[in-house]
């Protein structure tokens, strides 16, 4: 299967090259304010087609609270056949403690969330922290928009790192739509935890684990019939090129300082992605059918 980013203008175009869907959230469903016409539209005619969706999203949150905040913003949870992200594998793994990162972390835990959400520990054996000089470790899974510039966590960070506090990073997005324009987003505040010598895992796009969670959620299928559609080259098409899943990139999301409105979209995709690892099989500007 060779991916080349050929520009489509809707999925019926290649509804038979796929059985299953896997739907980023912002960017892709809707933009933070309201679930985006086109993409309801698509939802509902790919439950007609008989795909199975699940929406699979780099969120630092449970997927319950997921599905309630799509409901909030005009997709039902009737509109799709599950939800998975990165908070809820995250949250497993806390409470069953079977593998790395989460078998050595300790208990006291260092939380970072966006409006001081704490659903993340929610029923976990945990020991909030409110200094991170007494943490076990760092759980990153959301920042509020006036927080999210990395030099704001130097200090703090610096002593952390130093100390080799481990940082359990939920959301591995690297950019987010904040209330005027793109900020960063979590990932890119781990990486500066990194850079500053702090040990990091991530959970979530583009990492093996999330995509083999949704793969077991969706019953094991032939992943050559899985497409994951997102607006990251980072995460959505690069984690569905590692686990052999076809991708279509949207235009009009993170990238689209230099891919909305471009005139060879594809061409556009093409040498925006530069490797094989994150050149999706196709492209189009927004979600539509």
């Amino acid at each position: 299967m060779t991916a080349a980013a050929c520009e489509i203008s809707g999925l019926s175009a290649i509804a038979d090259r796929f059985d299953y869907v896997l739907l980023d959230q912002w960017g892709t469903l809707h933009d933070g304010r309201t679930v985006l016409p086109a993409a309801h539209d698509c939802v509902l005619r790919l439950r007609g087609a008989g795909k199975q969706i699940l929406v699979l999203s780099n969120s630092g949150k449970r997927a319950s609270a997921n599905a309630e905040r799509l409901a909030r913003l005009g997709l039902p949870r009737s509109a799709y056949d599950g939800i998975l992200t990165s908070g809820e594998v995250t949250w497993s793994g806390l409470r069953d403690r079977t593998r790395a990162p989460f078998t050595d972390c300790g208990s006291a835990c260092f939380l970072i969330t966006r409006g001081g959400d704490c659903s993340l520990i929610d029923g976990l054996d945990l020991v909030l922290v409110t200094d991170m000089r007494d943490a076990d470790f760092i759980l990153l899974g959301g920042l509020d928009d006036d927080l999210a510039e990395p030099d704001l966590w130097r200090d703090r960070f610096t002593g952390a790192a130093a100390r080799g506090v481990p940082m359990i990073c939920a959301n591995p997005d690297l950019m987010m739509f904040g209330a005027a324009d793109l900020v960063p987003a979590p990932g890119t505040l781990a990486r500066a935890y990194e850079w500053l010598g702090g040990p990091v895992s991530f959970v979530g796009k583009p990492y093996q684990p999330i995509f083999a969670a949704a793969l077991e959620q969706l019953g094991d299928p032939d992943p050559h019939r899985v497409l994951m559609i997102g607006d990251s080259l980072d995460h959505d098409v690069a984690g569905a090129r590692a686990a052999g899943l076809q991708s279509l990139l949207l235009g009009d999301g993170v990238h689209r300082t230099t891919l909305a409105g471009a005139p060879d979209l594809a061409a556009a995709t093409r040498k925006l992605a530069a490797s094989p690892g994150r050149m999706p099989n196709w492209t189009m500007q927004h979600l539509s059918w």
